[in-house]
């Protein structure tokens, strides 16, 4: 009998992914499992026994992964308070309505809202080999969050090392094929945003603003601590642009008007779009209903500015 080792063309049987080495009676063989899940990568493990067993070889398995390149799309404020969280959301949820298999990451791990904005506050991630399963939502975008995994009323109060493993926990989840993810991250230039550019350096950063000077003023750092980084900034949007008196209709600016967008022709930016100030938005965002999701009139600001973000994906790599 040869006992040379050999490698065949193929085994009978074997499932994608899974190459063979035939040493004597014995199959060794490599099953690369990447972007599957375990349920996935135990059936196809299980065609690969059964391709050996079908040749009377002994198997030896040996499972494979490849870190899944995914893009990352910060949405960033310099400040709170402008509804960064509420866009993420609809920026998430308009993307998945036009056919990106995106995901989304509730990297304000000491104030997590996604879940709420989701609807799914009451959902406990399920795990497999340390890692989280994303859970998903009615609008079509699977998302993780810290506010799935403690008490809804308890706080966390973590220092820098803690927050990084965190960020890396929820960036490390199941995610299979989503790509991109959006990461709502908290106010301000922190240990979050640190680790984020350091460890996970996002494709793009965009950056929320209301039309106030006060705003603009922490957008700016924002912008500065992104452009430091050497990460790209994708555009600023403008939040809570307007209000349309539900009465007689008569818009009025509390907040100003055109802020956003004059800061980013003086900088050599992308506009993104202005969102309105909402009654409905701010309802259907307590309900855990984006109405991102729908197709009444507040989904057409963020479908315009998921228009613009899609656009930039399709120039930076599809």
């Amino acid at each position: 009998m040869n006992d040379t080792p050999q490698t065949p063309s193929g085994l009978p049987g074997l499932p994608p992914g899974a190459t063979a080495r035939i040493d004597g009676g014995r199959a060794s063989i490599i099953l690369d499992v990447t972007g599957l899940s375990p349920d996935e990568a135990d059936a196809r493990e299980g065609a690969a026994r059964a391709a050996a067993d079908a040749a009377g070889l002994e198997a030896r398995i040996a499972r494979t992964a490849s870190r899944v390149a995914r893009r990352l799309i910060a949405v960033a404020s310099g400040k709170g308070g402008v509804g960064k969280s509420t866009v993420s959301a609809n920026l998430a949820v308009a993307l998945a309505k036009r056919g990106r298999p995106v995901g989304l990451v509730d990297a304000d791990i000491s104030g997590p809202s996604q879940p709420r904005l989701f609807g799914v506050e009451d959902a406990t991630p399920d795990a497999a080999d340390k890692r989280m399963f994303p859970v998903p939502t009615a609008a079509g975008v699977p998302i993780v969050s810290m506010g799935m995994l403690v008490p809804r009323a308890q706080a966390i109060a973590w220092r820098g090392p803690m927050l990084a493993g965190a960020l890396s926990q929820l960036l490390d989840a199941h995610w299979g094929s989503a790509d991109p993810l959006i990461l709502d991250l908290p106010p301000g230039t922190g240990d979050v945003q640190l680790t984020m550019v350091q460890k996970h350096r996002p494709a793009g950063a965009v950056i929320v603003s209301t039309p106030q000077d006060l705003a603009l003023i922490d957008a700016r750092r924002a912008i500065d601590f992104f452009v430091k980084a050497g990460v790209p900034i994708i555009g600023l949007i403008e939040n809570m642009a307007g209000y349309a008196c539900p009465h007689c209709g008569e818009v009025s600016d509390p907040f100003g008007s055109g802020g956003a967008q004059a800061d980013a022709e003086r900088l050599g930016l992308p506009f993104l779009g202005r969102i309105p100030l909402s009654r409905d938005v701010r309802a259907a965002s307590d309900a855990g209903t984006p109405p991102a999701a729908g197709n009444g009139s507040d989904a057409l600001a963020f479908d315009g500015v998921a228009q613009a973000v899609d656009d930039w994906l399709r120039a930076n790599g599809g």
